[in-house]
């Protein structure tokens, strides 16, 4: 294979971008948390944790208030609430994350309609596709992140680069709230200095073997021959690093609403050990990413499984079959097969199942010669491992634990996407299952019981709570005192405030359960700063 300065030079030489900064990168601040604060009146200007509440949850998304106490986004929420005891402790509620996301992708939308969701919270769009002519980029952002603070009340951070490398890394130099526009000219004086880890796709494993060559920042990492990184990092993650340390990225922003993936994971309460108990909670996994997976597309091709041990080292095993199917047996026990492939021999943390892939059309798998079409049989498993922890490959790297789902974007170390299987189809990296999860309201993170038994989900809606299905921050409702949200439930006895949006902040009440029964509810979804009564959003900006 060519090696040397002419290979690199054919390299750059085939990446052609802009001549101008029109890719925009839209980044929600603190997006989980800023969302519960702007629900709950009596959270905001205080520190809020979102994520799991059980002995193994990990901090989705921590508010800038708790942020100063040294909580963070992926931290074990154990450590996060010993720093900031103060913090108020919520579960995920996605439903109304997911009613937010749709206002903010929608302002998005009225400035160009080239618009590439990354996630719950962020979005690239292109500048250059927008109805009569290309804005200022100063000038599109500071339109749009008025107009999600006037129909939303929340903040957003801007950058704008002529890349989607540039326009991200940028909307993290000033949060919250800040703009970023980097023109061509500019880049090298803004990027050239940042830390290494600001490049994407540098995680912990990749940041360690950078060092151990010397190199700290991004001026570092372009100093390294294109040799040295691929035979440090591996020819395809060196080749994207040699690229990314000059600014180089021809990615285009792409508007689809295609759905990648459905999937679901868990983490568990004590660790699973025993093949047989494995592969009971496999199943239990499996039947939420069949619900998902019915509602997005009803066929998938290839299935990953995710398997990650006690010591936090992570395996990812696939199975492909040569058509879309959507036959649950066959499904089922491609899980099965990719679990095992991982070599269950150490007690498992957490394990994850993911369809891939999706078809809204599934092969007929007629039972006309069964060595032609006994799918299931004739499925390739993927034989690459995915380790993170002491044999880490960046793409598998999830911050902290693996029922962590990033609010807020700021705490990924992971690339978007994975290697190619054998057949060239590629294995989704973390982003994508991550989105897979958080676009589905009916997960909440931080597993309670041990091994089976479907999470609290959409499905407890109407039902009277009780300690069995209360979490803090939960919607609920009472006949005569209106709306409110869980605090906590201890036997019979609730802790609740009642308050809204539209409400001042309230005191806890406590309440018989016998006596004032509660309803779980759906929240009540975006309520514009404008419908809020005058005399509540002065006393909002006096606090």
């Amino acid at each position: 294979m060519e090696r040397g300065g002419d290979q690199a030079r054919r390299l750059v030489d085939a990446v052609r971008v802009r001549d101008a900064a029109t890719v925009l990168h839209l980044d929600a601040d603190a997006f989980f948390a800023a969302v519960e604060q702007r629900d709950k009146p009596s959270l905001r200007g205080k520190p809020v944790l979102v994520g799991g509440v059980g002995g193994r949850g990990v901090v989705s998304t921590a508010s800038y208030e708790a942020r100063r106490a040294g909580a963070r986004s992926a931290m074990p929420m154990a450590r996060a609430r010993r720093l900031c005891p103060a913090a108020a402790v919520l579960v995920p509620r996605f439903a109304a994350y997911a009613a937010y996301s749709q206002v903010i992708m929608d302002v998005l939308r009225e400035l160009t309609p080239a618009v590439e969701p990354l996630s719950i919270d962020e979005a690239f769009a292109d500048l250059a596709l927008a109805p009569g002519g290309t804005p200022e980029p100063e000038d599109a952002a500071a339109q749009l992140q008025a107009r999600v603070a006037e129909l939303t009340g929340l903040t957003v951070s801007v950058g704008v680069g002529r890349s989607k490398l540039v326009a991200k890394i940028a909307s993290d130099l000033r949060k919250p709230g800040g703009v970023v526009v980097v023109r061509p000219e500019d880049e090298d004086d803004v990027l050239l200095p940042l830390d290494v880890r600001t490049v994407p796709g540098v995680g912990p494993a990749t940041q360690g073997a950078l060092e151990r060559l010397g190199v700290r920042t991004v001026a570092d990492l372009r100093r390294q021959p294109l040799d040295t990184l691929t035979m440090t990092l591996g020819e395809a993650h060196g080749t994207g690093l040699y690229l990314m340390s000059r600014g180089l990225d021809d990615r285009p922003v792409v508007t689809t609403t295609e759905r990648k993936s459905a999937g679901a994971e868990r983490t568990f309460a004590v660790d699973l050990r025993g093949r047989d108990v494995v592969l009971s909670a496999v199943d239990d996994v499996v039947d939420e990413a069949l619900q998902r997976l019915e509602r997005h597309g009803g066929a998938a091709r290839t299935v990953v499984a995710k398997v990650r041990y006690a010591d936090f080292s992570t395996v990812t095993r696939s199975v492909t079959f040569p058509h879309p199917t959507a036959a649950d047996a066959d499904l089922r026990d491609a899980a099965r097969r990719a679990v095992l492939a991982a070599g269950v021999v150490e007690p498992v943390r957490l394990l994850g199942v993911a369809f891939h892939a999706l078809s809204p059309h599934a092969q007929l798998a007629l039972d006309l010669d069964a060595h032609l079409f006994d799918a299931p049989r004739r499925a390739v498993v993927g034989e690459h491992d995915h380790v993170s922890g002491r044999l880490a490959d960046d793409w598998a790297t999830v911050p902290g634990d693996g029922d962590a789902v990033d609010g807020d974007g700021e705490a990924d170390d992971a690339t978007t996407s994975g290697p190619a299987l054998p057949d060239g189809t590629s294995v989704p990296g973390v982003d994508d299952v991550v989105a897979a999860l958080v676009e589905d309201d009916a997960r909440l993170v931080g597993a309670e019981k041990a091994v089976v038994g479907r999470p609290l989900g959409g499905s407890q809606v109407g039902r009277p709570l009780e300690e069995s299905n209360a979490r803090p921050g939960l919607d609920v409702e009472h006949a005569t005192l209106g709306r409110g949200w869980v605090v906590h439930v201890r036997g019979r006895e609730a802790t609740v405030r009642f308050e809204t949006a539209l409400t001042p902040p309230a005191r806890s009440r406590v309440l018989d359960l016998d006596e004032d029964p509660l309803v779980l509810v759906e929240p009540v979804g975006v309520t514009p700063p404008s419908q809020v009564p005058p005399a509540l959003r002065d006393d909002a900006r006096r606090r």
